[in-house]
């Protein structure tokens, strides 16, 4: 690809919060070029600096003690830093847009998706009435939506993660802009929802010779995309450059932790390497020191843990698998038998059922003691719905539900508190399953109090913090609040909680999907050790089936409510019997180098 004029230039940027001596420099002497029709990706830890260096460019820093305290900003031979806050207002949503990492919090609950997109068009290019309307129609065919007036006339909880995202996409676009900054903008979607909005942005980008920011945690999102290549750590670049370099010869020993510690599916690790790995900080706490990865160490260290453990008969049906098989005597732990979940439909002023919504749709499967089932599927498919059924947090319809032989759906009061203490669940968003109240310790003795778990209130405090210790915390983050944790770190106080009960059967309901992916190593090897250590058995849910073939020994996938195919994990991706499933597994990042080199001859040049 030639190289063409920068079309945004930063040189030596410096982004800091609060003042001396709690100054924190979020932003470190960062420098860039962007050229037109390019695709930079910047990527990184949270916290890195990636999404502060993007408001930066827009001055759209919270109010209050951050600001922008050395460096330049150079747009098309503009300073931004420098711009007057009256002619800023001009660039910002017009000649530079954003979209951000949650559309449903981006987008105002209370008016339709027209509504909001006249407001963007009127700002930007305005029109009559009938041109704005004309002109969001347009915009969302652009985008993809098949049906735009049904969109336009609906409000944002009527419309699926993956149409608000594509709306968010529209209403960045109808300024015709010459820089779009995507902050974020597949994290927890389902890996096909993620495909096709970065099918979206490259065709929209090449169609209309627009540049693009990309910011990602994810060096697989990040290959599908970018043309060039930021790694971002503790605000600083720590390497730069193409795409097709940085995954042919990494030279930092952060961005080989990065791209080391995705699960792929063509892998057959029992665990996962992390940054760790690669990296440690000197005593000084600054300096970054490399530690040395050699292949013979990594595929020792990737097959540590047990074999699968494969359902009775598994073997015999394909000799090829890798594992072991749960003896024909062993009775499963759970089993489900033609589960049906059904919402009912209401209209009208009395609220008569018209119809009903088979969220469940007569499914059943077995988990053997100490196994782990995977549970895939795209949203709405009904994998947290048969979740919840199993807890019993939603009303079932039909079937039953066998725990230990018992069925759980019939059993009430003193029984039943025994029989949820036996089986947990861990949530997707750490936070909100957080009392942000509660110390962490009150948050972990409160459950042992419920459930008569410990002989005093020094036992508990002591439990407390063995738990603590077990998901690699330390026992001086008791006394504090949710609100003073990373997310990684919130999910392992949920998995605390979860275990302070001493259950024998956890639920993982999407517990990775918000993740950084090197945080998601980290919390997929501790469920792994955990398993081993309390020999738990887990039904593992997610949409990322590269994420359930690493965890699960059995998987099975769901679509409309229904079981369409399930088959020991490593079996499921080789030979998937359903198109459903091939689709699935198709839409899972590919990051090899013949990829990326397939993806960049195709691309014009620049």
């Amino acid at each position: 690809m030639g190289v063409a004029a920068p079309v945004l230039k930063i040189d030596d940027l410096r982004t800091v919060f609060g003042k001396p001596p709690h100054q924190v420099i979020a932003v470190d002497s960062v420098s860039l070029s962007l050229a037109a029709g390019e695709t930079l990706g910047i990527v990184g830890e949270s916290g890195s600096g990636k999404s502060v260096t993007a408001l930066s460019i827009l001055r759209l820093l919270p109010a209050g003690s951050s600001r922008i305290e050395s460096g330049q900003i150079s747009f098309l031979g503009r300073d931004l830093v420098r711009l007057p806050a009256r002619e800023l207002r001009r660039v910002r949503g017009k000649e530079i847009s954003m979209i951000f990492q949650e559309p449903g919090t981006s987008l105002n609950p209370v008016f339709t998706v027209a509504d909001q997109m006249a407001e963007a068009i009127r700002l930007g290019p305005g029109g009559s009435r009938k041109e704005i309307r004309d002109k969001s129609e347009q915009l969302l065919h652009e985008v993809g939506i098949r049906d735009p007036l049904r969109v336009l006339a609906s409000y944002p909880h009527q419309i699926s993660g993956g149409q608000k995202q594509r709306v968010m996409i529209a209403m960045a676009l109808s300024s015709d802009p010459k820089i779009l900054i995507a902050d974020e903008p597949t994290t927890a979607l389902d890996v096909t929802v993620q495909a096709q909005i970065l099918d979206l942005l490259r065709e929209l980008r090449d169609r209309r010779g627009m540049s693009i920011i990309f910011i990602s945690h994810d060096l697989g999102v990040i290959s599908q995309i970018a043309d060039h290549v930021l790694v971002m750590y503790r605000g600083k670049i720590v390497e730069n450059a193409p795409v097709l370099d940085l995954f042919r010869s990494p030279k930092h020993p952060y961005t080989k932790g990065l791209l080391a510690c995705r699960p792929r599916l063509a892998q057959n690790a029992r665990k996962l390497t992390t940054i760790a790995d690669f990296m440690e900080l000197a005593p000084d706490g600054i300096t970054l020191l490399e530690r040395t990865l050699s292949p013979s160490d990594r595929k020792k260290l990737e097959s540590e843990g047990r074999p699968p453990l494969l359902h009775p008969g598994s073997l015999m049906i394909d000799p090829t698998l890798t594992g072991t098989e749960v003896s024909a005597a062993t009775k499963p732990i759970l089993e489900v038998n033609h589960l049906c979940v059904h919402f009912p439909i209401r209209k009208g002023v009395f609220r008569r059922q018209v119809g009903q919504v088979k969220a469940v749709d007569g499914i059943s499967f077995k988990v053997y003691p100490g196994q782990t089932l995977g549970l895939v599927g795209e949203s709405g498919c009904g994998k947290t719905t048969t979740g919840r059924a199993i807890l019993r947090l939603v009303p079932t319809t039909a079937g039953e539900i066998l725990f230990e032989g018992r069925n759980f759906l019939n059993v009430r009061g003193s029984t039943l508190r025994q029989l949820r203490r036996r089986i947990q669940v861990v949530f997707q968003d750490p936070y909100s399953s957080l009392n942000p109240r509660l110390t962490v310790e009150a948050a972990l003795i409160g459950p042992m109090r419920s459930h008569g778990i410990g002989s005093s209130a020094k036992d508990r405090r002591d439990r407390a913090a063995t738990l603590m210790e077990e998901v690699g915390l330390s026992t001086e983050h008791l006394r504090r609040y949710p609100h003073e944790f990373s997310g990684g770190q919130r999910q392992r106080i949920c998995i605390a909680r979860s275990l302070a009960v001493e259950p024998d059967f956890l639920i993982c309901d999407e517990s990775v999907s918000a993740l950084d992916v090197s945080v998601q190593a980290q919390i997929l090897n501790l469920f792994k050790e955990l398993q081993s250590r309390r020999g738990l058995t887990y039904i593992f849910i997610s949409h990322d089936l590269a994420v359930v073939k690493f965890m699960a020994d059995m998987m099975a996938v769901m679509n409309g409510g229904k079981l369409v195919e399930m088959g020991p994990a490593e079996s499921v991706y080789r030979h998937p019997q359903q198109d459903y499933t091939k689709r699935l597994i198709a839409a899972i990042p590919d990051d090899s180098l013949e990829m990326i080199e397939s993806r960049l001859a195709r691309r014009r040049p620049l």
